[in-house]
């Protein structure tokens, strides 16, 4: 006979079934918000470098910003510093906009990576022409 009041005896082995199952599902959970999170995630930092590089270029680039950097050292076109500021970051929003768009996020993720490239680029032939 079971004294009343106290617990029935269960094996440890199903105490930890249920432990393991309920630890499964808050990682399942962890998880799946982890994975609907992707692309806000994924393009808070590009965000982040594309405007502080926007702005540092805004407050470092020549006012007449030279392009395609011929062979004897001379830009064949000059733009604004303006549009040397706007154009990649304005690229780079671009590439975020179609990620959010897009079912795949990587590739239009890795490409707005890529385009972090263009204002250092910009910069690096504009501060050392020759």
């Amino acid at each position: 006979m079971e004294k009343s009041g106290t617990l029935p005896k269960t094996g440890g082995f199903e105490k930890f079934k249920a432990v393991c199952a309920k630890i499964n599902h808050y990682i399942d959970l962890v998880g799946s918000t982890l994975f609907h999170l992707r692309k806000p995630v994924l393009a808070a930092p590009v965000v982040y470098y594309a405007l502080r590089l926007a702005s540092y270029n805004q407050s470092n680039l020549p006012p007449q910003v030279g392009i395609n950097l011929q062979a004897t050292g001379e830009f064949a076109s000059f733009i604004s510093r303006q549009l040397a500021v706007m154009g990649p970051l304005g690229l780079t929003l671009g590439c975020l906009a179609l990620m959010f768009l897009s079912k795949r996020a990587t590739f239009p993720w890795i490409i707005s990576v890529f385009t972090l490239a263009l204002p250092l680029l910009l910069l690096l032939s504009n501060l050392y022409p020759n």
